[in-house]
């Protein structure tokens, strides 16, 4: 089914904040298309942003949208969908927003299986507030706070998110749109529980240039070279997938969603 998702973009508020080459247009076509895809109602959909460079998707969407504090997004989107559970929620978090500042939000969203999805955009740095190092910036590499290289290891967030018990868990790349809409709209057909992607993104305009990387088309073609399948796997040696980028399903498992339960309890303590 070819999809534009143009009704659920402000076409007026165009064009985007984001810098030239960022990955964040790519990902946001992708989510209005997987959209689309489902036939999801502009008026049963809650976008819920934080604050960031992804943060600002909010401006460009149709739906109903929140735009929170710093760390938080996922934490108004667990309490929109308790407040009404017949709506479609997803938290728009980046590295800094979902795991760095909002990390405990994210684990323990996963960990009691908050029937939201939630769609991170991982570009491994602070990009609206210059650059600074993340939970994900990968270790030794020059940020704005790390001038002689990050001396910390980065969060496997997907992993992580896989052993708080998450329902659904994935990872993919700005350099495979088509991968990214497959498996947003994915986790929107699964009905209940916590849903997680991770998209590998870029960004020119801090990480890459402290980095060496010339351009967006570099980094594009960088993430492209590193990316490997989990179907792939024994394919390659085991001291070969050092610096490779997984992508695939982490995991898809049938849970029973938080919403589910906490309205089966209600159920059965409250009179008829």
């Amino acid at each position: 089914m070819k999809c534009s998702g143009r009704k659920y973009i402000k076409t007026e508020s165009l064009p985007f904040f984001w810098c030239s080459g960022c990955g964040n247009g790519i990902i946001f076509a992708a989510l209005t298309r997987a959209m689309e895809e489902n036939n999801l109602d502009n008026k049963d959909i809650v976008a819920v942003t934080g604050i960031g460079c992804w943060g600002k998707a909010d401006d460009y969407l149709t739906t109903h949208t929140f735009h929170g504090t710093h760390g938080r997004a996922i934490a108004v989107a667990t309490g929109i969908k308790l407040a009404n559970p017949l709506l479609k929620v997803f938290a728009l978090v980046g590295d800094g927003d979902g795991i760095t500042i909002g990390g405990n939000h994210l684990i323990h969203a996963a960990r009691r299986n908050i029937d939201i999805i939630v769609i991170m955009s991982n570009n491994f740095n602070y990009g609206m507030t210059g650059g600074q190092y993340s939970g994900t910036t990968p270790f030794n590499s020059i940020t704005a706070t790390s001038s002689y290289g990050h001396v910390e290891d980065a969060f496997d967030v997907s992993s992580l998110v896989k052993s708080a018990g998450a329902g659904y868990v994935a990872r993919c790349t700005i350099a495979n749109p088509h991968m990214i809409q497959q498996l947003i709209s994915k986790a929107i057909k699964k009905r209940q529980g916590f849903r997680f992607i991770e998209v590998i993104s870029i960004c020119p305009t801090h990480y890459g240039k402290y980095n060496q990387m010339s351009s967006a088309v570099e980094m594009i073609k960088d993430l492209s070279e590193r990316t490997v399948n989990f179907k792939d796997i024994d394919q390659i040696a085991p001291e070969d997938l050092g610096n490779k980028i997984m992508v695939g399903e982490y995991q898809n498992q049938e849970v029973e969603g938080f919403v589910h339960r906490y309205q089966r309890l209600k159920q059965s303590i409250l009179p008829t």
